[in-house]
């Protein structure tokens, strides 16, 4: 029986990887966008509360997509979208392809992890997946189809999400598919903040910069992506605690 499929992301609705998604998607059920009218990065899991969450139709370019943006963050695009939008929950959520790797450290700040974290927390299974920042996507494009049929077909893992990443290289210098990577505990940047200027009214703006440090822990997500493998790995959520 054909799944129903929620998508969202945290680069925008318009974005190239969420229309791959989706694209990818279609093989496997009916698939729903709800996803953020704009950029929303390092949202991470937040929700709005304050606020009036609005919702309109969106000229999709993938045939046969439900679309719809948003004006909260991608957990809100999760929550309205399967307790209001859809009429029922569905059945997989997918949160992605984000621009720029959600690994190691950045996976507590991620807003794509967030939203698969959502789906997780309304008790449906979820997948977040990222790849580099560029415009190489043929590595993605190659194992995209194959992970999702994957993943769809495993049994679900109440209190868990799977957080996929693919690597920054071409596809003849990809090594495969690495799965149960664990999180890194290392910071893809190291941040400190440059004082941009001082203000008249005594206060003073900053500015953050991160030092980029390619080191890695054996069996970590952010090793396999740095030797240029995809990496598949599980994520634990506060639920999860509890759950098993």
């Amino acid at each position: 029986m054909a799944k129903t499929i929620l998508i969202t992301n945290d680069d925008g609705i318009d974005s190239d990887g969420i229309i791959r998604l989706a694209t990818a998607a279609k093989d496997f059920g009916v698939v729903y966008v709800v996803a953020p009218d704009g950029e929303r990065s390092a949202a991470s899991h937040s929700i709005t509360l304050r606020h009036e969450i609005n919702i309109y139709n969106h000229d999709f370019p993938v045939d046969g997509v439900h679309a719809f943006s948003c004006s909260g963050t991608p957990a809100d695009c999760i929550r309205v979208g399967s307790l209001a939008v859809m009429e029922e929950k569905p059945d997989i959520v997918l949160s992605g392809i984000n621009f720029g790797y959600n690994v190691a450290t950045d996976v507590q700040y991620s807003a794509t992890v967030g939203a698969a974290l959502e789906g997780a927390f309304q008790g449906i299974k979820s997948i977040s997946l990222s790849e580099g920042a560029n415009s190489r996507h043929e590595v993605t494009d190659f194992y995209l189809h194959d992970i999702l049929e994957e993943l769809i077909k495993e049994e679900y893992l109440p209190g868990y999400i799977h957080n996929v990443n693919f690597p920054d290289c071409r596809l003849s210098e990809c090594k495969g598919v690495l799965s149960d990577r664990k999180i890194s505990a290392h910071s893809i940047y190291v941040d400190s903040y440059r004082k941009v200027e001082s203000l008249k009214d005594g206060g003073a703006s900053y500015m953050v910069e991160g030092k980029y440090t390619p080191v890695a822990e054996s069996g970590t997500d952010y090793e396999a992506i740095l030797s240029n493998y995809v990496s598949i790995g599980l994520v634990k959520t506060l639920y999860g605690l509890n759950a098993v």
